[in-house]
């Protein structure tokens, strides 16, 4: 099992967030359509919305979020900010907000760091050890040609493609990645995961009490409805991990 771990795994984990993911979500797409609200024409917007519908938001939530980010109903103006650190074990944590209160999300996010055994850093301490990345997600099913798919995928401007236990992971440069997803669906695959976001060039594998303390970090981190992606440069799963 590779790092993004198994399908069944992520799929309880996003159902556990169901509803800190809604707020997230919809923040995204406010934030997104403020270049646009036809996602037609508006990558960022497209993907935020698919991931809303993933888990199922209403209807009703997306075209509010979207009518908010395009001016035509009032809303909150939210600026983005990253926080990076090292949790329990030393290893490399990137946090991603966007919040309305830049001061009550600092504030958050630094104390959520201390108790649980981390400590953030100053801006380029750990992103150095990432590179953002178009990460797509295919599950593996017996319908699914691995060459037709690697071959399909490359063609639509992938970099790489790496087979795991239930599914192949792809990775685009950030400017190939709505080609590249928009390729794959048009060929009818099953899309599970599809984001930019920030891949380690380097791992870490902390010990079992770190492995815990670092889960317990993360958690509360994506719990907190200002915080949109934490990334890690883990080896483990930590979907896997139990408290």
């Amino acid at each position: 099992m590779g790092r993004h771990g198994t399908i069944a795994g992520r799929k309880a984990a996003q159902d556990s967030k169901r509803a800190a993911l809604f707020t997230k979500y919809a923040k995204a797409i406010t934030v997104a359509a403020k270049d646009g609200g036809d996602p037609e024409y508006n990558a960022s917007l497209r993907t935020a919305i698919e991931k809303a519908k993933a888990i199922s938001m209403p209807n009703d939530n997306i075209t509010r979020a979207i009518k908010k980010g395009t001016g035509e109903l009032g809303g909150v103006s939210y600026e983005e900010l990253k926080f990076e650190g090292y949790g329990a074990g030393g290893v490399a944590i990137i946090v991603e907000c966007l919040t309305d209160n830049t001061n009550r999300t600092t504030a958050a996010v630094r104390s959520m760091f201390d108790k649980h055994g981390g400590n953030v850093g100053t801006p380029g301490c750990v992103s150095y050890m990432f590179s953002r990345k178009g990460v797509i997600v295919v599950e593996r099913t017996d319908d699914v040609d691995e060459d037709e798919l690697m071959e399909q995928a490359l063609e639509a401007g992938a970099d790489d493609m790496q087979a795991e236990e239930d599914s192949f992971v792809i990775y685009t440069d950030p400017s190939a990645y709505d080609d590249v997803d928009q390729a794959l669906r048009a060929a009818g695959y099953n899309l599970i995961e599809s984001e930019v976001e920030q891949v380690p060039s380097m791992e870490s594998t902390p010990d079992e009490k770190d492995l815990r303390k670092l889960k317990k970090l993360v958690d509360v981190l994506e719990e907190n409805d200002d915080v949109q992606n934490v990334s890690t440069n883990c080896a483990v799963d930590l979907d896997d991990i139990e408290l």
